[in-house]
């Protein structure tokens, strides 16, 4: 391109002078000084000249374009001008100067961009060399075992070649089975060091930027990184030689370990040290505003379940065999029936973003990959009631034996069961058995604590990762409400935990701390029979009624 023409292209739009030094950011025209006068006579709008350099800074109101945005209404995340602000339509709102906000936002900026080159970014970096120093063990590791399986197999000669043979391939098999595994989650970590990467790149620009809108809609995604991923540990399998014996070749030979790998969570989240505790708790909000209000096919008394997709899209599944995901803006996005053609008891989302259902009558948990069905867990003797999926992407499953005499939560990674939880310390049943009326829901906190909503004994019990008892809630003692009533359970980033409680007399939702103290009721803001829970990544929290067949997305907490 000719340089020269790149440089007469800006040209003042009043004189057609090139090179303009100046720039108008409400009108978005190019100006020379001597032309500025002229500009700022036409009083018929606002106008604000800037040096070219700092265009942009200015922002203008979406709703009255010729007019500068002087406020920001925190309630719709919008800027404001003296029109919009005076028209009543943002009022009991909390508005304040579009400057000062900028400079929030700022520091907000700054706040992240440090937390994440000094403190995030590091640990994935150092997590990261681990599975290199785990590839080169597992190397050595199996060397050494591959050279006690040939020494062994020098002495027994012929008769037990095929024996070494079968030791070795099944050593190869676990050797590819550990590395397959360090290999995905050495790839994830690398995946999320470009993505804080990018992120701090991106962090950077908005320093830099003058764009006031940019700035504003920043949103920060540092919750996100500061759960870092499980740890990987693996015991390595070894070889046991024995000493040899025709009769009994194949017991005598030795065996392998089985192989055994572990995942152990980093203390699952980063302290952030420029959050005050204020801001971390709170505060809730007195009558939390409906954000959005979804209207599904499941009509009255069907709708019992909602969880998130993502950010945009929600999963609800109730009393009939078709499950449907809809986005925010009420659109139906895509329906799945139930294999088995029951209704679905209870549903969740894996890490990876697939769906997973409980069938009680089955008996089964099936999970859908690229919409197709598939049995992940087949119980005998029990039915699932309820189900979840927690940080390490195990499977939380609440399930009744068949004749509704005992109930347990079982977590299982894949298929495999990995703990049972049943009774306590004392060997006292932690969970209700009740028929029909057994009807559980089950959640993972952000502190790892197992917090299942037990309708039948009218308690949320709660216990910790290794599955001992913490504490019951069950309701506050209260002449103005009714029967505690629980229903759907979720938890937020904050450790908190939400209740939906359905008894007519109350049509609540309670809010407590991660000890089980209740800090306040959701109950002010039309809520028609609350049932299934749930919250996204930014902690809004969507709500399934029963009684309307609506989904509400809430805002509790500023």
């Amino acid at each position: 391109m000719d340089q020269r023409w790149a440089q007469d292209v800006l040209r003042c739009h009043i004189c057609d002078t090139p090179g303009p030094l100046m720039y108008c950011d409400i009108c978005h025209i190019h100006l020379c000084k001597a032309c500025v006068g002229e500009h700022l006579s036409d009083q018929s709008k606002e106008h604000k000249v800037l040096p070219f350099e700092k265009r942009g800074s200015t922002p203008k109101c979406l709703k009255h374009s010729s007019n500068i945005s002087v406020l920001y209404c925190k309630h719709c995340n919008i800027h404001l001008c003296v029109t919009c602000a005076s028209s009543g339509k943002h009022q009991g709102h909390k508005l304040i100067e579009i400057m000062k906000n900028i400079d929030i936002k700022k520091d907000a900026i700054h706040k992240d961009l440090q937390e994440l080159e000094k403190n995030i970014f590091p640990q994935y970096q150092e997590i990261a060399s681990i599975y290199i120093s785990q590839k080169s063990d597992l190397t050595e590791n199996s060397q050494k075992l591959t050279a006690a399986i040939d020494k062994q197999g020098e002495e027994l000669h012929r008769e037990i070649d095929i024996l070494i043979q079968k030791l070795k391939s099944d050593l190869s098999e676990m050797d590819s089975k550990q590395l397959a595994l360090i290999i995905k989650q050495e790839d994830e970590i690398a995946l999320t060091i470009s993505e804080i990467t990018q992120c701090i790149a991106d962090l950077k620009t908005l320093l830099d930027s003058s764009d006031v809108n940019r700035v504003s809609v920043y949103k920060s995604r540092n919750a996100k990184f500061r759960r870092l991923p499980p740890k990987l540990s693996i015991c390595f399998p070894h070889f046991t030689p024995q000493k040899i014996n025709k009769e009994q070749l194949h017991q005598q030979l030795g065996s392998l370990s089985a192989l055994s790998t572990k995942t152990e969570e980093h203390g699952c989240i980063i302290d952030s040290p420029d959050v005050e505790l204020t801001s971390v708790e709170g505060p809730l909000i007195n009558v939390p505003p409906i954000i959005t209000d979804i209207n599904t096919e499941y009509g009255e008394f069907k709708l019992r379940n909602v969880t998130c997709l993502d950010d945009e899209q929600i999963w609800t599944c109730g009393d009939e065999n078709i499950m449907r995901l809809y986005n925010l803006q009420g659109e139906l996005v895509q329906t799945i029936k139930t294999k088995s053609g029951n209704n679905p008891w209870a549903m969740a989302v894996t890490r990876s973003g697939d769906l997973v259902y409980a069938d009680y009558h089955d008996k089964t948990v099936n999970i859908v990959k690229k919409k197709k069905i598939m049995p992940l867990i087949r119980l005998k003797g029990w039915r699932p009631l309820g189900v979840c999926s927690t940080a390490s992407d195990d499977l939380l499953v609440v399930m009744v034996s068949n004749d509704n005499k005992q109930s347990k939560v079982v977590r299982y990674s894949g298929s495999t069961e990995k703990q049972r939880i049943q009774d306590d310390d004392k060997g006292q049943h932690l969970y209700s058995c009740g028929g029909l009326l057994n009807t559980k829901y089950i959640s993972e906190n952000r502190n790892l604590d197992i917090c299942v909503s037990d309708f039948y004994a009218r308690a949320i019990v709660v216990v910790n990762q290794a599955g001992k008892f913490r504490f019951n809630y069950i309701g506050l003692p209260s002449t103005t409400k009714g029967l505690f009533s629980p229903r759907g359970i979720t938890t937020d980033s904050y450790s908190r935990i939400l209740a939906a409680d359905s008894s007519y007399d109350n049509e609540c939702i309670h809010i407590l701390d991660e000890n089980g103290h209740f800090l306040r009721y959701i109950h002010n803001c039309q809520l028609h029979t609350p049932w299934g829970l749930c919250v996204d990544t930014k902690d809004n929290l969507f709500m399934a009624e029963c009684y309307t067949g609506k989904v509400k997305k809430l805002q509790y907490y500023m």
